[in-house]
Formats: C-alpha cells, structure tokens, sequence
C-alpha cells in the first residue's frame, strides 16, 4: 500500500504541483473529461510517476464520492490537489455555481472526513476573490460554513442577484476561500492541513480560452499593467503550493496565498484601478 495523492482537473498548474509533490505516491488524478485525465496520466507515467485515470465530475457529490473510493484501494489519501474548475468565458452562471463554488465545498468536506494524519490539501482558487466588493462578515460566514447541499440556495447565490459569469466566479473563489479556512479546522482534528492558492494570469489553456474570449483585451491590459510586467507560469503556482504542502509550511492551515504578480495591488493602488 502506497501514500495516495488526489488530484482533481487535468490542467497544467495542478500537473505541476503533482510532479513536485507526487514522487513515491499513489497519484488518483480525475477529471470530467476521462481523455484529458488520460492524456496528464500518460505524460507523468512516462516521467516515472504511478499514475491512475478517473473519470470525476466536480459538479457531483457521487462522483467525488467514486473517485475517493477508488483512490483508498491503493492505500492512506495523504495529499489533495483541487485544480479543476471553469472559467467566466467556458461556462454559464449555473455551471460555474454549481463547479467551482459547490463542488469544491464538497470535494473540501469528502476528503476531510478521510484524510490520513499529517495530511495537507491545496485548492486552486482565483484572484478574483480578491477584486470583488467586501461581503459582510454574516455573508462570509454564510459562504463558510453552509452546508454544501444548501450552498446554491443562499440568497446571494440566486440569478437575481449575480450581474455576470465574472461576477458568479468571484463569488465562488471568494466561498472557496472561506471554505478553506472553516475546513482547515475540521481538518486539524485529524492532523491534516488544508491552504488555497488565488493565482493571477497564468499561461494555460485555460487561460489562453480568456485571452481570446471577451475579456481578452481586459486581461491582456491586466499583466501588461501589473507590478511583474507579465503573467505568470505553473511552475510558479507550483513553487508556493511545494512550500504550503511540505514540512516547511507545517504551521500554515486555513489560509489562502495571492499569487498575481501584483496585478491586486495595481487593481486597487496603481493603473489598473477602475475609473469612478
């Protein structure tokens, strides 16, 4: 029996971290897509990793529930890596609720209940979570510690009330990390620990779907004007989650790490601020 290793979404930030962290490891990872799972799995097994395809859906408690099952035939789940989700300009307001905000509500509450002792979780979050208004400390609340079955029934949460997909993505990386920090106390129960990474402009697939979607000309502005002149790479993300998820970071739980080449900053103090 084999230390197991989750990772959830076939993109290029968590197969970087999944290469810094998963050597000697059982490496689970699953993605909606089984192709896309596949082709990460082949790309690491040819590297030298012991890597197995699932097919998982963020978006579904059973799903979650299958890929967890068959990650603890091969032994103790000691790592999770939660990469998967969709963007503004990829999904409807419904779809990116109902993934990036509820899925990983429950993927975050599943993987608790089982993580071995001295166990860590990094969950990819967003910048975004960063740009939007200040919710009221009962809405963070809120956002925190719902149950995730009645998450997608808060008021804040209803089409009523979400202008744009923009907008439903910031509230869901917003609540992803909220949940990270009320997780992390659950977690500590078991000795495991649990962090979030918002990354800014990243040079990923994903990425490059917003370079050419409507708000390209928008994030293209974003780098450009950002403190580091640039966006940045997955090897990047993947340098603070080795820290977060090794023993260096043993003292670091429940918290999430901006990592955007300061392009926050420049949104609020600097040429990136919004015109009143």
């Amino acid at each position: 029996m084999k230390n197991v290793m989750i990772l959830c979404g076939a993109g290029q930030i968590g197969m970087a971290i999944a290469r810094r962290m998963g050597y000697g490891m059982k490496i689970i990872i699953g993605d909606k897509k089984y192709e896309n799972a596949k082709a990460v799995a082949d790309i690491m097994t040819a590297a030298g990793f012991d890597v197995t395809a699932v097919t998982m859906d963020l978006s579904e408690r059973v799903s979650i529930q299958s890929m967890i099952t068959e990650a603890q035939k091969y032994g103790s789940i000691k790592m999770l890596i939660n990469a998967a989700g969709v963007s503004p300009s990829q999904a409807p307001i419904e779809a990116i609720l109902k993934v990036d905000l509820y899925g990983t509500a429950v993927l975050l509450e599943e993987v608790g209940k089982v993580i071995a002792e001295g166990g860590v979780g990094i969950t990819i979050s967003s910048q975004s979570g960063h740009r939007m208004a200040q919710l009221s400390a009962k809405q963070d609340e809120l956002l925190a510690i719902t149950p995730a079955e009645e998450l997608l029934s808060l008021d804040m949460l209803q089409p009523a009330n979400i202008h744009d997909t923009l907008h439903a993505y910031q509230l869901a990386k917003r609540c992803n990390e909220k949940r990270v920090m009320a997780e992390a106390v659950k977690w500590g129960k078991r000795g495991a620990r649990i962090n979030s990474i918002s990354p800014g402009i990243v040079v990923t697939p994903l990425a490059i779907d917003e370079f050419n979607g409507p708000r390209g000309d928008f994030y293209k502005n974003m780098f450009a004007n950002c403190p580091a002149g640039r966006p940045g790479t997955a090897d990047e993300i993947a340098n603070v989650a080795e820290l977060l998820m090794s023993d260096k970071g043993s003292f670091i739980t429940g918290v999430d790490f901006l990592i955007d080449g300061g392009a926050t900053a420049s949104y609020f103090y600097g040429p990136l601020k919004p015109e009143v």
